[in-house]
């Protein structure tokens, strides 16, 4: 990375106006990434809220049940809050809460918003919680951009995203086609399995559709999966229906 673009991305912060000149020196498949997106010209956000549709389940063999929700992001600094609705024959019964605020992961699960199915936090629900907010920066792509995000290239359709955040850092490697869309995203995360145990899993998000949101070209389709020694296990399949920046 050149010292000028190195410069570009240290002093980029949310109400900045994304240049050309902040793409170089970029890893060629991350900036033919941000190039099709068009950040440049865009401002990079200081919150993002959104609205989902899609289906979850537990297990392969278990049925898919539907879901609304809705999540709000922080860039400076990161953090998410993510609350959705899982419905059984129309009728919202499950509620799950995500959460990353000041460095602290947080699941909790009620059902019909009166009992508490779980609430996990600690050092594993943070390591979790921060893999997702740097897999959900491709529907604010320009954040990408911040001083606290580093890259390291692996070939011409994949490179390595870091991003830091009190000390703690999230790693993954993101995947990009010839046109520059980003197809993949593949970390390893942990995975609650039971009460308070977790298992440090391969975790991978396919992008199947994009589409475009504030002027920017975003996935807006995909699956998330778990990629076991048991086999595949794909859990959910999310669509974004709203995309709005603060």
């Amino acid at each position: 990375m050149t010292e000028r673009s190195m410069m570009s991305q240290i002093e980029a912060k949310p109400g900045t106006t994304v240049t050309k000149v902040m793409l170089e020196g970029l890893p060629d498949p991350v900036a033919r990434y941000l190039t099709f997106t068009g950040v440049a010209g865009a401002t990079i956000p200081h919150g993002v809220s959104l609205q989902q549709v899609g289906r979850m389940r537990s297990a392969n063999e278990k049925s898919w049940m539907r879901l609304t929700a809705e999540e709000t992001y922080t860039t400076d600094p990161p953090g998410f809050d993510w609350q959705a609705a899982v419905r059984y024959l129309g009728i919202p019964v499950i509620r799950p809460h995500d959460s990353y605020r000041g460095g602290l992961g947080r699941m909790q699960v009620k059902l019909a918003r009166l009992f508490t199915l779980g609430d996990f936090r600690g050092e594993e629900m943070d390591q979790a919680s921060l893999m997702r907010y740097v897999n959900e920066m491709v529907w604010f792509p320009t954040a990408f951009l911040l001083g606290n995000v580093s890259w390291e290239p692996v070939d011409d359709r994949s490179a390595v995203v870091t991003l830091a955040d009190r000390g703690r850092r999230a790693s993954a490697t993101m995947y990009f086609d010839e046109a520059g869309r980003v197809t993949n995203f593949v970390a390893r995360r942990h995975r609650h399995l039971a009460g308070a145990e977790f298992s440090l899993d391969e975790w991978a998000t396919p992008f199947t559709e994009y589409g475009e949101a504030n002027g920017l070209r975003v996935p807006i389709a995909g699956r998330a999966e778990w990629r076991l020694d048991s086999g595949l296990l794909s859990y959910a399949e999310l669509r974004v229906t709203r995309i709005t920046y603060d």
